[in-house]
């Protein structure tokens, strides 16, 4: 069930992260897709190791969001992108420290919605524990 319940997710943060982007040239929808980023690899992550602690969760997300953000360093995404643009999507073009907060900040939100919606979860209904 909860793996269902991520996927469904997934797809609705990408929906929101695509739709800040192409809706809007406003200042803040820059660190906002950066957030949804962050919330879209926490999500992944959690898809794909669900017995592991929220928290291992979290900083699993954001590690791979700050590594992703390094390798931008390195100007190979940012060819790479230019070959095929959609690779601009995951691996992005240039390197910003404001990303990282942005990361930061998408990482905790997912941490605090995921801990809040399990807390619901296991006291409406007892016997989903573990699900």
């Amino acid at each position: 069930m909860r793996r269902a319940l991520l996927c469904i997710a997934a797809v609705t943060c990408v929906a929101l992260g695509l739709g800040v982007r192409t809706l809007s040239d406003a200042a803040w929808t820059g660190p906002a897709g950066d957030g949804l980023y962050a919330v879209l690899v926490y999500i992944l992550v959690a898809i794909l190791i669900p017995s592991k602690p929220k928290a291992v969760i979290a900083a699993a997300a954001l590690t791979v969001c700050v590594m992703i953000e390094l390798f931008q360093l390195t100007g190979l995404p940012a060819q790479l992108g230019a070959a095929w643009p959609p690779v601009r999507l995951v691996l992005g073009t240039t390197f910003g420290t404001a990303d990282l907060l942005a990361y930061a900040a998408g990482a905790a939100a997912a941490y605090a919605v995921d801990r809040t919606a399990d807390a619901v979860v296991n006291r409406t209904r007892p016997h989903l524990r573990g699900s």
